[in-house]
Parts: C-alpha cells; sequence; structure tokens
C-alpha cells in the first residue's frame, strides 16, 4: 500500500519506490531506504509528518504516494 494511505501512529516497513531514478535517490539521500521502518507522527492537508531513522521529516502526499510500504499483516 502506498505510505500516503497509513494513519497518524501507524509503523510499517518500506518496500520499494515508484518514479524515477533521480526521485527515488532523493528519497533516499533524506533516509527513506527499503526495510527501513516508517512512523506517521502527524498529518496535515497537504502532507503528513514522518519518523524515518529517529529524523522527523515532512512529505507531501504526492511523494507518499510513490513510496509503497509492507501492510500490516505482511
Amino acid at each position: 500500500m502506498p505510505l500516503s494511505m497509513m494513519e497518524q501512529g501507524e509503523t510499517r516497513t518500506i518496500m520499494e519506490f515508484l518514479g524515477q531514478e533521480e526521485m527515488k535517490r532523493r528519497l533516499q539521500d533524506l533516509g527513506f531506504i527499503k526495510g527501513e521502518k516508517i512512523r506517521v507522527v502527524g498529518e496535515g492537508s497537504g502532507g503528513m509528518i514522518l519518523m524515518v531513522k529517529g529524523v522527523k521529516i515532512a512529505l507531501n502526499r504526492a511523494l507518499a504516494n510513490r513510496i509503497i510500504v509492507a501492510d500490516q499483516h505482511s
């Protein structure tokens, strides 16, 4: 499921990225790495506040939609 569908307080695992290589590299530079746990700590109309590797990062929903996370039951 896309990261953008997660709700506040949920923690999941990053599985893959959709999009061009440049965008994937930018996300990886920010700490979004396959296998890494990610938690939604806040939400707004324009985006999400995420905790990745102990760092809070704000991400707009368009980018969050391109990050695929593992379902809780996976």
